[in-house]
Protein backbone atom coordinates (compact mmCIF):
# COMPACT_ATOMS: atom_id res chain seq x y z
CA UNK A 1 0.00 0.00 0.00
CA UNK A 2 2.80 2.45 0.91
CA UNK A 3 4.55 1.72 -2.36
CA UNK A 4 1.31 2.31 -4.25
CA UNK A 5 0.76 5.63 -2.47
CA UNK A 6 4.36 6.74 -3.18
CA UNK A 7 4.03 5.80 -6.83
CA UNK A 8 0.69 7.59 -7.06
CA UNK A 9 2.15 10.68 -5.42
CA UNK A 10 5.15 10.62 -7.73
CA UNK A 11 2.87 10.30 -10.73
CA UNK A 12 0.76 13.20 -9.48
CA UNK A 13 3.85 15.38 -9.04
CA UNK A 14 5.09 14.54 -12.54
CA UNK A 15 1.66 15.23 -13.99
CA UNK A 16 1.42 18.52 -12.11
CA UNK A 17 4.91 19.54 -13.19
CA UNK A 18 4.12 18.72 -16.80
CA UNK A 19 0.94 20.75 -16.64
CA UNK A 20 2.73 23.68 -15.01
CA UNK A 21 5.44 23.57 -17.68
CA UNK A 22 2.82 23.38 -20.44
CA UNK A 23 1.15 26.46 -19.03
CA UNK A 24 4.39 28.47 -18.86
CA UNK A 25 4.33 31.66 -20.90
CA UNK A 26 6.88 31.39 -23.70
CA UNK A 27 9.22 34.35 -24.23
CA UNK A 28 11.31 33.86 -27.36
CA UNK A 29 14.20 36.31 -27.72
CA UNK A 30 16.07 36.96 -30.97
CA UNK A 31 19.45 38.67 -31.32
CA UNK A 32 22.42 38.84 -33.66
CA UNK A 33 25.35 38.41 -31.27
CA UNK A 34 27.65 35.38 -31.35
CA UNK A 35 27.48 33.27 -28.18
CA UNK A 36 30.97 34.34 -27.04
CA UNK A 37 30.14 38.07 -27.03
CA UNK A 38 29.93 39.46 -23.51
CA UNK A 39 26.38 40.78 -24.03
CA UNK A 40 25.26 37.43 -25.46
CA UNK A 41 26.49 35.76 -22.28
CA UNK A 42 24.65 38.36 -20.21
CA UNK A 43 21.43 37.67 -22.13
CA UNK A 44 21.68 34.00 -21.21
CA UNK A 45 22.00 34.80 -17.49
CA UNK A 46 19.20 37.40 -17.79
CA UNK A 47 16.94 34.72 -19.31
CA UNK A 48 17.69 32.32 -16.47
CA UNK A 49 17.05 35.08 -13.94
CA UNK A 50 13.61 35.78 -15.42
CA UNK A 51 12.68 32.11 -15.19
CA UNK A 52 13.84 31.95 -11.57
CA UNK A 53 12.10 35.17 -10.53
CA UNK A 54 8.86 34.09 -12.22
CA UNK A 55 8.98 30.66 -10.53
CA UNK A 56 9.07 29.03 -13.95
CA UNK A 57 5.91 30.70 -15.19
CA UNK A 58 7.95 32.27 -18.01
CA UNK A 59 9.93 30.02 -20.32
CA UNK A 60 12.65 32.21 -21.92
CA UNK A 61 14.06 30.81 -25.15
CA UNK A 62 17.06 32.71 -26.57
CA UNK A 63 17.97 32.55 -30.27
CA UNK A 64 21.43 34.14 -30.76
CA UNK A 65 23.51 34.73 -33.91
CA UNK A 66 20.52 35.43 -36.20
CA UNK A 67 19.05 31.95 -35.63
CA UNK A 68 15.49 33.26 -35.60
CA UNK A 69 15.59 36.53 -37.51
CA UNK A 70 18.20 38.77 -39.09
CA UNK A 71 18.91 42.17 -37.46
CA UNK A 72 16.62 44.15 -39.78
CA UNK A 73 13.84 41.60 -39.29
CA UNK A 74 13.77 41.69 -35.49
CA UNK A 75 11.67 44.83 -35.05
CA UNK A 76 8.87 43.88 -37.49
CA UNK A 77 8.89 40.32 -36.13
CA UNK A 78 8.30 41.58 -32.58
CA UNK A 79 5.82 44.27 -33.57
CA UNK A 80 3.74 41.74 -35.54
CA UNK A 81 3.89 39.09 -32.83
CA UNK A 82 5.99 36.56 -34.76
CA UNK A 83 8.31 36.47 -31.76
CA UNK A 84 7.88 37.91 -28.28
CA UNK A 85 11.15 39.83 -27.84
CA UNK A 86 14.39 40.88 -29.48
CA UNK A 87 17.56 42.88 -28.99
CA UNK A 88 18.57 45.56 -31.46
CA UNK A 89 21.46 47.97 -31.57
CA UNK A 90 20.14 51.49 -31.17
CA UNK A 91 21.60 52.63 -34.51
CA UNK A 92 19.71 49.92 -36.40
CA UNK A 93 16.53 51.99 -36.18
CA UNK A 94 17.92 54.38 -38.81
CA UNK A 95 15.18 56.50 -40.37
CA UNK A 96 12.42 54.69 -38.46
CA UNK A 97 13.44 56.40 -35.21
CA UNK A 98 16.35 58.72 -36.10
CA UNK A 99 16.51 59.97 -32.51
CA UNK A 100 17.91 56.56 -31.50
CA UNK A 101 21.20 57.63 -33.10
CA UNK A 102 21.87 60.27 -30.46
CA UNK A 103 24.50 58.15 -28.67
CA UNK A 104 26.49 57.97 -31.91
CA UNK A 105 27.46 61.64 -32.06
CA UNK A 106 31.21 61.32 -32.78
CA UNK A 107 33.46 61.58 -29.74
CA UNK A 108 30.67 63.15 -27.68
CA UNK A 109 28.83 60.42 -25.74
CA UNK A 110 31.44 58.14 -24.20
CA UNK A 111 31.90 59.47 -20.67
CA UNK A 112 31.23 56.59 -18.27
CA UNK A 113 29.52 58.81 -15.68
CA UNK A 114 27.07 59.90 -18.38
CA UNK A 115 26.40 56.34 -19.46
CA UNK A 116 25.74 55.23 -15.89
CA UNK A 117 22.87 57.74 -15.76
CA UNK A 118 21.36 56.78 -19.12
CA UNK A 119 18.81 54.12 -18.14
CA UNK A 120 15.89 55.88 -16.46
CA UNK A 121 17.07 59.29 -17.66
CA UNK A 122 14.82 61.73 -19.56
CA UNK A 123 16.74 60.77 -22.71
CA UNK A 124 15.96 57.05 -22.26
CA UNK A 125 12.33 57.78 -21.39
CA UNK A 126 11.95 59.95 -24.51
CA UNK A 127 13.33 57.17 -26.71
CA UNK A 128 11.10 54.59 -25.02
CA UNK A 129 8.06 56.69 -25.93
CA UNK A 130 9.22 56.64 -29.54
CA UNK A 131 9.50 52.85 -29.39
CA UNK A 132 5.99 52.57 -27.91
CA UNK A 133 4.66 54.55 -30.86
CA UNK A 134 6.17 51.95 -33.18
CA UNK A 135 4.40 49.08 -31.43
CA UNK A 136 7.03 47.68 -29.09
CA UNK A 137 7.65 48.05 -25.36
CA UNK A 138 11.25 48.61 -24.24
CA UNK A 139 12.37 46.72 -21.12
CA UNK A 140 16.16 47.16 -20.93
CA UNK A 141 19.14 49.15 -22.15
CA UNK A 142 22.23 46.94 -22.22
CA UNK A 143 25.30 49.14 -22.59
CA UNK A 144 27.55 47.45 -25.13
CA UNK A 145 30.48 49.72 -25.93
CA UNK A 146 32.04 53.14 -25.65
CA UNK A 147 35.26 52.02 -27.31
CA UNK A 148 35.29 51.40 -31.04
CA UNK A 149 37.83 49.54 -33.13
CA UNK A 150 39.02 50.64 -36.56
CA UNK A 151 40.60 47.47 -37.94
CA UNK A 152 42.71 47.29 -41.08
CA UNK A 153 45.32 45.26 -42.94
CA UNK A 154 48.79 46.45 -43.85
CA UNK A 155 48.40 49.97 -42.46
CA UNK A 156 46.89 51.40 -39.29
CA UNK A 157 43.98 53.86 -39.48
CA UNK A 158 45.01 56.57 -37.05
CA UNK A 159 44.88 60.02 -38.69
CA UNK A 160 42.04 61.36 -40.84
CA UNK A 161 44.29 61.13 -43.92
CA UNK A 162 44.67 57.37 -43.34
CA UNK A 163 41.00 56.83 -44.16
CA UNK A 164 41.03 58.32 -47.64
CA UNK A 165 39.84 55.81 -50.20
CA UNK A 166 39.42 53.04 -47.62
CA UNK A 167 36.39 50.80 -48.04
CA UNK A 168 35.15 50.49 -44.46
CA UNK A 169 32.21 48.88 -42.69
CA UNK A 170 29.49 51.48 -42.23
CA UNK A 171 26.52 51.55 -39.84
CA UNK A 172 23.85 53.84 -41.23
CA UNK A 173 23.65 57.10 -43.18
CA UNK A 174 24.11 59.28 -40.12
CA UNK A 175 27.24 57.55 -38.87
CA UNK A 176 28.53 57.05 -42.38
CA UNK A 177 28.40 60.81 -43.02
CA UNK A 178 31.36 61.19 -40.66
CA UNK A 179 33.28 58.42 -42.40
CA UNK A 180 32.60 60.01 -45.79
CA UNK A 181 33.94 63.30 -44.45
CA UNK A 182 37.20 61.46 -43.69
CA UNK A 183 37.36 60.39 -47.32
CA UNK A 184 36.41 56.76 -46.63
CA UNK A 185 33.89 54.70 -48.59
CA UNK A 186 31.53 53.14 -46.03
CA UNK A 187 29.34 50.15 -46.75
CA UNK A 188 26.65 49.57 -44.14
CA UNK A 189 26.30 45.99 -42.90
CA UNK A 190 25.50 44.08 -39.73
CA UNK A 191 28.28 42.84 -37.47
CA UNK A 192 27.72 39.24 -38.52
CA UNK A 193 28.55 40.11 -42.15
CA UNK A 194 31.80 41.97 -41.53
CA UNK A 195 34.22 39.05 -41.13
CA UNK A 196 33.37 37.57 -44.52
CA UNK A 197 33.41 41.02 -46.14
CA UNK A 198 36.91 41.59 -44.79
CA UNK A 199 38.02 38.10 -45.78
CA UNK A 200 36.80 38.45 -49.37
CA UNK A 201 37.94 42.04 -49.87
CA UNK A 202 34.48 43.53 -50.17
CA UNK A 203 35.71 46.04 -47.58
CA UNK A 204 39.25 46.94 -46.49
CA UNK A 205 38.57 47.91 -42.90
CA UNK A 206 36.25 47.09 -40.05
CA UNK A 207 34.41 49.31 -37.60
CA UNK A 208 33.05 47.59 -34.52
CA UNK A 209 33.30 47.68 -30.75
CA UNK A 210 36.64 46.60 -29.37
CA UNK A 211 35.20 43.50 -27.67
CA UNK A 212 33.49 42.33 -30.86
CA UNK A 213 36.75 42.69 -32.79
CA UNK A 214 38.03 39.90 -30.58
CA UNK A 215 34.89 37.76 -30.22
CA UNK A 216 34.27 37.86 -33.98
CA UNK A 217 37.95 36.96 -34.65
CA UNK A 218 38.87 39.95 -36.80
CA UNK A 219 42.49 39.15 -35.99
CA UNK A 220 42.29 36.32 -38.52
CA UNK A 221 41.72 38.74 -41.41
CA UNK A 222 43.17 42.06 -40.15
CA UNK A 223 46.52 42.95 -38.58
CA UNK A 224 46.02 46.49 -37.21
CA UNK A 225 43.47 47.93 -34.78
CA UNK A 226 43.03 51.47 -33.53
CA UNK A 227 41.06 51.79 -30.29
CA UNK A 228 39.00 54.96 -30.27
CA UNK A 229 36.12 56.39 -28.14
CA UNK A 230 34.06 57.13 -31.24
CA UNK A 231 30.59 56.63 -29.77
CA UNK A 232 28.49 54.53 -27.42
CA UNK A 233 26.13 51.74 -28.38
CA UNK A 234 23.30 50.00 -26.59
CA UNK A 235 21.65 46.69 -27.34
CA UNK A 236 18.15 47.38 -26.08
CA UNK A 237 15.58 44.71 -25.30
CA UNK A 238 11.99 45.19 -26.42
CA UNK A 239 8.85 43.08 -26.43
CA UNK A 240 5.56 42.86 -28.27
CA UNK A 241 3.08 45.21 -26.60
CA UNK A 242 0.12 42.82 -26.71
CA UNK A 243 2.22 40.00 -25.26
CA UNK A 244 3.42 42.33 -22.49
CA UNK A 245 -0.15 43.38 -21.70
CA UNK A 246 -1.15 39.73 -21.41
CA UNK A 247 1.33 39.02 -18.60
CA UNK A 248 0.22 39.20 -15.00
CA UNK A 249 1.72 41.74 -12.62
CA UNK A 250 4.10 39.24 -11.01
CA UNK A 251 5.49 38.19 -14.39
CA UNK A 252 6.07 41.77 -15.50
CA UNK A 253 7.82 42.49 -12.21
CA UNK A 254 10.04 39.43 -12.64
CA UNK A 255 11.09 40.62 -16.10
CA UNK A 256 11.71 44.22 -15.04
CA UNK A 257 13.67 43.23 -11.92
CA UNK A 258 15.83 40.86 -13.96
CA UNK A 259 16.28 43.58 -16.60
CA UNK A 260 17.35 46.19 -14.04
CA UNK A 261 19.95 43.74 -12.75
CA UNK A 262 21.15 43.04 -16.30
CA UNK A 263 21.46 46.76 -17.04
CA UNK A 264 23.76 47.25 -14.06
CA UNK A 265 25.79 44.17 -14.97
CA UNK A 266 26.12 45.32 -18.59
CA UNK A 267 28.04 48.40 -17.48
CA UNK A 268 30.48 46.31 -15.45
CA UNK A 269 31.10 43.50 -17.90
CA UNK A 270 31.31 45.85 -20.90
CA UNK A 271 34.06 47.84 -19.22
CA UNK A 272 35.85 44.65 -18.19
CA UNK A 273 35.58 43.18 -21.68
CA UNK A 274 36.77 46.40 -23.33
CA UNK A 275 39.70 46.55 -20.95
CA UNK A 276 40.84 43.04 -21.87
CA UNK A 277 40.22 43.16 -25.62
CA UNK A 278 43.26 45.22 -26.77
CA UNK A 279 45.62 42.84 -25.00
CA UNK A 280 43.77 39.82 -26.35
CA UNK A 281 44.02 41.19 -29.90
CA UNK A 282 47.72 41.91 -29.42
CA UNK A 283 48.26 38.32 -28.28
CA UNK A 284 46.66 37.20 -31.54
CA UNK A 285 49.21 39.22 -33.50
CA UNK A 286 47.41 42.50 -34.14
CA UNK A 287 49.27 45.79 -33.78
CA UNK A 288 47.23 47.87 -31.36
CA UNK A 289 47.14 51.67 -31.27
CA UNK A 290 45.09 53.68 -28.79
CA UNK A 291 44.01 57.11 -30.02
CA UNK A 292 45.61 60.00 -28.14
CA UNK A 293 43.74 63.15 -27.11
CA UNK A 294 45.24 65.05 -30.05
CA UNK A 295 44.28 62.33 -32.51
CA UNK A 296 40.75 62.22 -31.11
CA UNK A 297 40.41 66.00 -31.52
CA UNK A 298 41.50 65.75 -35.16
CA UNK A 299 38.98 63.01 -35.88
CA UNK A 300 36.15 64.79 -34.08
CA UNK A 301 36.75 68.06 -35.94
CA UNK A 302 36.01 66.32 -39.22
CA UNK A 303 33.41 63.72 -38.25
CA UNK A 304 31.15 65.62 -35.83
CA UNK A 305 29.83 68.47 -38.05
CA UNK A 306 28.36 66.29 -40.85
CA UNK A 307 26.88 63.83 -38.35
CA UNK A 308 25.24 66.58 -36.28
CA UNK A 309 23.87 68.21 -39.42
CA UNK A 310 22.42 64.94 -40.67
CA UNK A 311 21.08 64.02 -37.23
CA UNK A 312 19.23 67.31 -36.80
CA UNK A 313 17.86 67.16 -40.33
CA UNK A 314 16.51 63.66 -39.68
CA UNK A 315 15.12 64.27 -36.19
CA UNK A 316 14.27 67.99 -36.26
CA UNK A 317 13.36 69.65 -32.98
CA UNK A 318 13.47 66.31 -31.18
CA UNK A 319 17.13 65.91 -32.08
CA UNK A 320 18.14 69.22 -30.55
CA UNK A 321 15.95 68.49 -27.53
CA UNK A 322 17.82 65.23 -26.96
CA UNK A 323 21.23 66.88 -27.33
CA UNK A 324 20.14 69.50 -24.77
CA UNK A 325 18.94 66.74 -22.41
CA UNK A 326 22.32 65.03 -22.63
CA UNK A 327 24.13 68.29 -21.92
CA UNK A 328 22.01 68.68 -18.79
CA UNK A 329 22.68 65.15 -17.48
Amino acid sequence: MKRFICLSLAAAIIAWSGAAWAEATVMRVSHQLPPKHHIAKLVESWAADIEARSDGSIDVQVFPANQAFKPKENFPAVARGKIEAALSVNFQWGKTIPEMNVTLKPYSFTDLALLEKFSGSPVAEFLQQKLEAKGVHNIAWLFTTRMSAYTSKGMALIKPADFKGVKIRGLNKLVDSGLVALGAAPSAMSGSQVYQALQTGVIDAGLTDISAAYSRKYYEVQDHVTVSPLFSVYFHVYVNKDWWSGLDEAQRKAIMDASAKAEAEALVITEESAGKAPGQLAEKGMKVHVHTAEEIAAMRAIMDPPFTKAFLEASGENGQKLLDMISAM
